[in-house]
């Protein structure tokens, strides 16, 4: 057996990091057997549809994680997924909601596994929807741009219709430079305030800006998943790769010891401590640069491993993962987190970890 980081599994032992995938994932698979479950939060006393976003999210871990071990049964319980939800979205084919068009990544995915358009149909049809207006202010909450920016980037791609392109940049750059006077992008920092709420003169306890690390993490993986098989010829392909390239240098400095990225990443005494979403998905966006060269492995390969040894310090015998930051928009939502603590949804942290160990596994 490879050597492993102190209390931790080495980014070196592949066979390791797929058993540990295999691991949470089956976990979440046996305990939703039925895809098609309405998702019932007691401390809420709310019910949503099993399509909402924190699903979808898993579906995009799912659907990366069986690229690195492909099984029948993983696409399967994609393909069910979709199946049950008419391949349809919450609120229908009109909603510009990004949290509702989430799941479409994944129907893109299967539409382009199994070769069947009618997967992505009301993906598209709810796109192309946006497109008939001049609207480009959808997107007033960082979280959204994972959500639903890399389906423009995806239907961009398989049509060649330059308007998905356009469109992409004309919301990106307003979320990114302009709403509120002057955008979410902290050109100093290089990093993301959550929404207009926590832009200055807002400040953490400490007297620094608030950068929610889940948030910027969304960001990190929407450039991911953006470039990854966008043509370099696309419009504005350089100033995504300058964003996604400043944001994962700048966000080197707030890595605790410990491997993690508190919630709060420029406070650390405002609930800091252990949170696994956040580094998961700065661990899959670091990995990914790596893998594709962009980033030097000789500064990135340590900050990866302290985070994946990190990320594996919160998975349960059984599975489970612990360390969660439930559903919120800043430090303060879902707490107290640690690693007994049961958030309200266990889906999305479940993707963001299969991103990351996905990722992680092709160093």
């Amino acid at each position: 057996m490879l050597p492993c980081f102190a209390n931790g599994q080495s980014i070196n032992n592949k066979t390791q990091i797929v058993k540990t995938l295999e691991l949470a994932n089956h976990y979440f698979m046996n305990k939703w057997q039925d895809v098609s479950k309405i998702i019932y939060v007691p401390s809420k006393h709310k019910s949503w549809p099993s399509h909402i976003w924190t699903r979808a999210v898993y579906y995009e871990g799912l659907m990366a994680f069986n690229q690195i071990d492909p099984k029948d049964e993983y696409i399967q319980y994609a393909m069910d997924w979709g199946q049950a939800h008419d391949w349809n979205l919450r609120d229908g084919i009109k909603t510009r909601n990004a949290d509702n068009q989430c799941a479409g990544q994944t129907y893109i995915d299967l539409a382009l596994l199994k070769k069947d358009t009618s997967f992505m149909s009301n993906i598209k049809a709810s796109i192309d929807h946006m497109l008939t207006t001049d609207k480009i202010d959808d997107w007033s909450w960082i979280d959204a741009i994972q959500m639903g920016m890399p389906i423009f980037a995806r239907l961009g791609n398989i049509t060649g219709n330059q308007a998905y392109y356009n469109r992409m940049w004309e919301m990106y750059d307003y979320t990114r430079s302009k709403l509120n006077g002057g955008g979410l992008y902290d050109t100093k920092s290089h990093l993301w305030w959550r929404d207009k709420d926590f832009m200055p003169p807002y400040k953490e306890p400490n007297g620094k800006d608030c950068y929610w690390s889940r948030g910027n993490g969304w960001v990190a993986a929407a450039l991911v998943r953006v470039l990854d098989g966008l043509p370099k010829s696309t419009p504005h392909y350089d100033d995504y790769m300058q964003d996604y390239k400043d944001m994962m240098h700048a966000i080197l400095i707030y890595q605790d010891k410990g491997g993690y990225w508190n919630v709060s990443m420029a406070d650390p005494t405002h609930f800091g401590g252990k949170e696994l979403t956040g580094t998961a998905l700065f661990t899959y966006a670091m990995a990914w640069g790596v893998n594709n060269g962009i980033l030097k492995k000789k500064t990135f390969k340590k900050p990866i491993a302290k985070a994946w040894a990190m990320l594996y310090s919160c998975v349960h015998p059984n599975g489970f993962l612990g360390n969660v930051q439930g559903t919120g928009k800043e430090p303060k939502d879902s707490q107290p987190v640690g690693y007994d603590h049961v958030p309200d949804f266990e889906d999305f942290g479940l993707g963001c970890f299969l991103l990351a160990g996905s990722e992680v596994y092709k160093l």
